[in-house]
């Protein structure tokens, strides 16, 4: 996915600008990257959440909320993804809930 945040020095950058608001289920954390006018994504599972199926399962449904609402979020976003221990039980639209949710709190989701 060339949307996708992989390496660890990026991972960290957004971390130290310390942005960030939370949900039950997901923490997001956020930066402006003026490098690129794209949207990037990082998404981060413990191995406290379930065994490998479900940790990715649960980065499938992430990537495809991210892919349905690239087009009304700010371009030049590098966000992060962490999903909190217990958000393996909840339901698709719960966590797209909560993915709209923070980035309402974040103020980067444009009027559609």
């Amino acid at each position: 996915m060339k949307h996708s945040i992989k390496k660890n020095c990026d991972f960290k950058k957004v971390y130290d600008e310390k942005k960030s608001f939370a949900t039950k289920n997901i923490v997001m954390y956020i930066s402006k990257n003026s490098d690129v006018e794209s949207n990037r994504l990082g998404i981060s599972v413990s191995h406290k959440v379930g065994n490998s199926v479900v940790r990715h399962t649960l980065t499938r449904r992430i990537r495809e909320i991210f892919r349905e609402n690239i087009e009304n979020i700010e371009k030049g976003i590098d966000m992060i993804i962490v999903l909190r221990v217990g958000s393996d039980k909840v339901e698709f639209f719960k966590l797209k809930d909560d993915f709209l949710k923070l980035c309402k709190k974040h103020g980067i989701l444009q009027q559609s």
